[in-house]
């Protein structure tokens, strides 16, 4: 298959140093296998997938010998080998160290995990280079002892930007299930468990409903199980429905594409990897707590296609034991704020960028002011990060803001090496928060009482005086009961009423 790259992949391509560890990021949609496909080879290349099914999709790239090391199957030599990391993490003793000049790992977000490192322990290539669409977000795994260097980033916004992916709009419509029950497995929701409490007909009703209320154009609905999906599609006019046992899915995609099939319901199958340009609308009525799955599943409808204006994605949400819920905010390493409703539910913003000001403004409340030093000490330790009790307000983007009376200090969010870029240079999110804590004690002693949380809580335990309580009761209109504050609630909350 002859490959003809975009300048962005030749750029990516041109990125790569001759030898060590690197990552690059390539928003879905923008070709990320075919540009790997087309890096110069020079010795065997080893192709790493976290799903199997994305063993065999490379092979159309490579014009030369391809392997498999899946289940059953295995390689022979040949100067490609593609393996799912489950399976070659169990064969490692067939290959020698040094079998590999070049190791590709797809879904890189995923190397922190055990059965990667084993892997990478094993093998001495001269290059590896890890591939991720997912947002540069450090919250959850670190990076940076597997890969030295992000040398190369393209996401969402750029490719939507430079006209190679479509314009995204957003609506959020609560269908009413309750997630808390179900167990999570592997990162995710238990599926059998996730099928069973979606398989309800008030939840399939409000699927059907919000499809013909809200859908434009050819629809793809991805639900929870093919039960699901079968109940879905009896609700809709001439849906179909497409499971891993359907044996006509490239006629059905075909008759899709001609506009002959209005929605395709499906459980699993279009995740990734399926080319189907015309989709204008993408429903998401299968929770997630993936965000690489859920990127992937609204992929299938980022690429652009003739007289597609946009995407329009409905994300059908309920209750839910866990933060980690995935959504719209997802594709930009947003984190929702706490609770079912959002400044979005009920209407469609004018593109997915308006989303982090909107989801800022919905996180940025007396509630979390109050509760943000456990939560930034919680995500500190779990980090392994020192903030040198520094009076830090994480917003959901990631980002750390110190508020004074008359100086505000930001640490833009880590990627996933967990560096981040301040006064424009990059640096660890440690070192960030070492040098801000050196300049708070060099320019900012008189206020220590306001950034230094030792001395905040030492004294914030008390009650607030009085004087703080009427100035929190003027400021927020009985939002809250002034009665029950301490003197650290209040000044938190005050701290950021001031630097509005």
């Amino acid at each position: 298959m002859e490959i003809k790259l975009r300048d962005y992949q030749k750029e990516c391509i041109a990125s790569l140093p001759d030898e060590g560890s690197v990552m690059c990021q390539m928003a879905t949609g923008l070709g990320k296998t075919a540009t790997f496909s087309q890096i110069p080879r020079h010795g065997r290349v080893l192709l790493l997938s976290h799903r199997e099914e994305l063993v065999e999709q490379p092979r159309k790239y490579y014009d030369c010998s391809y392997g498999i090391e899946r289940a059953a199957f295995h390689s022979n030599g040949e100067e490609v080998v593609s393996a799912s990391v489950q399976s070659i993490a169990r064969r490692l003793n067939r290959f020698a160290p040094d079998e590999f000049d070049m190791i590709v790992t797809d879904e890189c977000h995923h190397a922190g995990a055990a059965t990667y490192r084993k892997i990478f322990e094993h093998f001495t290539p001269r290059l590896h280079v890890g591939f991720t669409a997912t947002p540069n977000r450090a919250d959850n795994v670190r990076l940076d002892d597997v890969y030295s260097d992000i040398v190369f980033e393209r996401d969402l916004r750029w490719g939507i930007e430079n006209g190679w992916l479509s314009p995204i709009k957003c609506l959020r419509v609560n269908i009413g299930y309750d997630l808390s029950g179900v167990a999570s497995r592997m990162g995710d929701y238990a599926p059998k468990e996730l099928g069973k409490a979606m398989d309800k007909a008030e939840h399939h009703d409000a699927i059907a409903q919000a499809y013909k209320q809200y859908a434009k154009g050819a629809t793809l609905i991805f639900a929870a199980s093919v039960e699901c999906c079968e109940e879905i599609a009896k609700r809709i006019p001439g849906a179909v429905v497409v499971t891993g046992e359907t044996k006509n899915r490239s006629e059905i995609i075909a008759d899709f594409t001609r506009r002959e099939i209005p929605c395709i319901v499906n459980c699993m199958v279009f995740t990734e990897g399926t080319d189907i340009p015309l989709v204008e609308t993408v429903i998401m009525a299968r929770p997630t707590q993936s965000d690489a799955l859920y990127t992937q599943m609204v992929g299938r409808g980022l690429r652009l296609s003739p007289g597609k204006e946009e995407l329009l994605l409905i994300d059908c949400v309920g209750v839910s034991s866990t933060r980690d819920l995935c959504c719209a905010p997802t594709l930009l390493g947003i984190d929702p704020p706490d609770g079912d409703t959002t400044p979005w539910e009920n209407e469609i913003p004018e593109d997915l960028f308006a989303l982090p000001d909107m989801l800022a403004k919905a996180a940025d409340t007396p509630k979390n002011w109050i509760r943000n030093v456990k939560l930034v000490d919680i995500w500190a330790r779990k980090q392994h990060y020192r903030t040198h009790n520094i009076n830090f307000f994480k917003m959901p983007d990631g980002s750390l803001i110190l508020s004074l009376k008359k100086k505000k200090y930001k640490i833009p969010a880590a990627d996933k090496l967990g560096r981040t870029v301040v006064n424009g240079k990059r640096m660890t999110m440690q070192k960030a928060m070492d040098y801000l804590y050196l300049h708070l004690q060099e320019t900012h002693a008189d206020e220590r009482h306001i950034w230094d949380l030792t001395l905040a809580k030492r004294w914030g335990a008390y009650s607030a005086t009085e004087k703080q309580k009427q100035l929190v009761a003027r400021m927020l209109h009985g939002q809250i009961d002034v009665e029950k504050l301490t003197k650290l609630e209040a000044s938190q909350i005050l701290n950021r009423m001031f630097c509005k």
